[in-house]
Parts: structure tokens; sequence; C-alpha cells
């Protein structure tokens, strides 16, 4: 391959020669792995599960993962639905008490949360939860 002078060859964000001018590179790239071998986020997995299954109805696994408004909206959903509970329970004699399915259908979206960051290898949970910044499910 000839390379006239004045001209230059297109390149991905890796040094590779690419393949056509209109090849978008996929963002956000790729980070590489530490001197250690483990990717720059890959030690929140663990902890990060295991607060979503104990928790997680009050969204510890969320602020870990640095999305701070759905921890709180999964720390309100719990409290405000206890407390709402109790408070219509109270006045209708016990029959606002069905409200207690807010705080449990919250635990159990952190439960659901906590085994899919299990699931998920090293390099899958980054690209999704740290680089993608995917904050539900």
């Amino acid at each position: 391959m000839a390379i006239l002078p004045g001209s230059f060859i297109l390149t991905t964000p890796y040094g590779q020669p690419s393949q056509s001018p209109y090849q978008q590179p996929s963002y956000p790239p790729p980070m590489p792995p530490m001197p250690g071998g483990q990717l720059p986020g890959a030690e929140k997995r663990m902890p990060a599960a295991l607060l979503a299954i104990f928790l997680g109805g009050f969204g510890a696994h969320k602020f870990l993962l640095g999305y701070q408004q759905e921890g709180l909206i999964m720390a309100a959903g719990t409290v405000g639905g206890f407390i709402l509970s109790i408070v219509i329970g109270l006045v209708t004699c016990g029959i606002g008490f069905f409200l207690l399915i807010i705080p449990f259908a919250v635990s159990v979206i952190g439960l659901i949360e906590g085994v899919m960051y299990l699931t998920k290898s090293d390099e899958e949970f980054v690209r999704t939860y740290v680089q993608g910044r995917r904050p539900w499910f």
C-alpha cells in the first residue's frame, strides 16, 4: 500500500486502520484493564450485589454505584410506603395496611438487581453499570 505525500490513514481510537471513513467508533470506548488485571469499577460488583440483596429497599447499592437520584427514589418508596401504610391503616382501622406492598415491591426490585449483578461478568458489569450508566435493571 503506497501512501501519497499529504495523505493520511484513518485509524480507530486504538490505532488500527479504519475500514471506512464513515465508520463510527463505539462510545464509550472500553476501559483498559488495570495492571492487576481487574477492570476499573469491577471492584464494586460484589459490594453492590450484597447491598442490593440485603439493603436493596433503601437503595444502598444505587448510592454505591453513584446513582443518587435512583437511590433516593428507592429509599423514599420504602420509608414513605411504611409511613403511608401505618397512617392510612390507623385511620381506616387496618384496611390501609395493604399499602405495605409498596416497600415490599421496592425491596423485591433491589433483590432482583442484586442477583443480576451477581450473574454478570466483571466486564459486562463495568460496561453496563459503570461506563454505560444504566440505573435500572
